[in-house]
């Protein structure tokens, strides 16, 4: 049944409403957004730990699976099949366990605004992981506005690493970053191929669900020994309850309704969030060369809006 909406004509004759898939995208990135400094404050760094993030992403996986088994009880989820339970566990390894370790070693040693820099290459990575998966002809604006936004976000970097160390070196937390990146990306893309058939809510709701045996084992090995102060906690649920399970609720459905190529470019506009959420959160400093290079990727999410509405449903016929 998968495969059966991979065709280039089905694909082409879903109902899109753009504008309402980027609304619903852009809540899902506002919850997103705030995932990054409410990790760091989580995890606390080296210097200064707070929760493991083994116990980080254990938990907050446990905790999401324990409420998205009683959603699939009450509105009497059916069992996914063998081919979308395949998927289902793909997306699992990527959001539900590779995703949250990566970033929460990561940043247990940059702070979530430089986090944020690295990550923006998200939206760029997915779209171009749909295009292969979904086999998607995108109008050529859209794909300059992509890579105008991408280039943004990696000069936005490259200037803020001179700023404060001088050069730009790739450490190892850079590289957990990335392989976050890619792990997102796939999980996005491959939950947005199964969502026609299970409806967004239970693809996040049976990924967690799929996780439970090894979440609750895990949170319950990695249990802290010690208190941790109430808005550590704080953080640690908002982290199982919305950015591992109700901002995907908004996310898929977007993806869905406006398509993965589009919506996935709203997430250009993450890091920035992420980056006032520290700034308000941590007291991580927000500048003027943020907030300029946070206006120019504003300005191509909204200019790829205006060449994917007046051109994408032609050119992918």
């Amino acid at each position: 049944m998968v495969g059966h909406f991979l065709t280039k004509t089905n694909l082409s004759s879903l109902p899109r409403d753009i504008n309402t898939g980027l609304w619903l995208g852009a809540l899902g990135v506002l919850i997103f957004a705030m995932t990054l400094p409410l990790t760091r404050l989580a995890v606390g760094t080296l210097e200064s730990p707070g929760l493991s993030p083994w116990f980080v992403t254990f938990g907050r996986a446990a905790l999401a699976g324990v409420i998205s088994a009683f959603y699939l009880v009450v509105t009497h989820a059916p069992i996914p099949n063998i081919s979308q339970s395949k998927h289902l566990a793909s997306i699992m390894l990527c959001l539900v366990f590779g995703f949250p370790i990566l970033i929460a070693f990561a940043l247990q040693v940059v702070t979530s605004g430089h986090a944020a820099v690295i990550t923006a290459l998200l939206p760029l990575i997915t779209a171009m992981m749909a295009a292969w998966l979904f086999k998607h002809r995108a109008p050529i604006g859209f794909w300059i506005c992509a890579s105008m936004g991408a280039l943004l976000v990696i000069s936005f970097a490259i200037l803020e690493s001179h700023q404060t160390t001088g050069s730009f070196i790739l450490s190892w937390a850079d590289m957990l970053l990335l392989g976050s990146v890619l792990a997102a990306a796939w999980g996005y893309t491959k939950g947005a191929q199964v969502t026609p058939e299970l409806g967004a809510e239970r693809v996040i709701c049976w990924i967690c669900v799929m996780g439970l045996p090894f979440s609750i084992p895990g949170a319950l090995a990695f249990w802290p020994n010690h208190s941790m102060p109430l808005t550590i906690w704080l953080s640690f649920a908002y982290l199982g309850i919305f950015s591992m399970w109700l901002g995907f609720f908004a996310w898929y459905r977007g993806l869905q309704i406006g398509g993965t190529l589009i919506v996935s470019q709203v997430q250009l506009v993450q890091p920035f969030l992420s980056i006032v959420a520290a700034a308000t959160i941590l007291g991580e400093s927000l500048d003027a060369l943020t907030v300029c290079f946070a206006l120019a990727v504003v300005g191509t999410v909204f200019l790829g809006k205006h060449f994917s509405q007046r051109n994408f449903h032609s050119d992918t016929s």
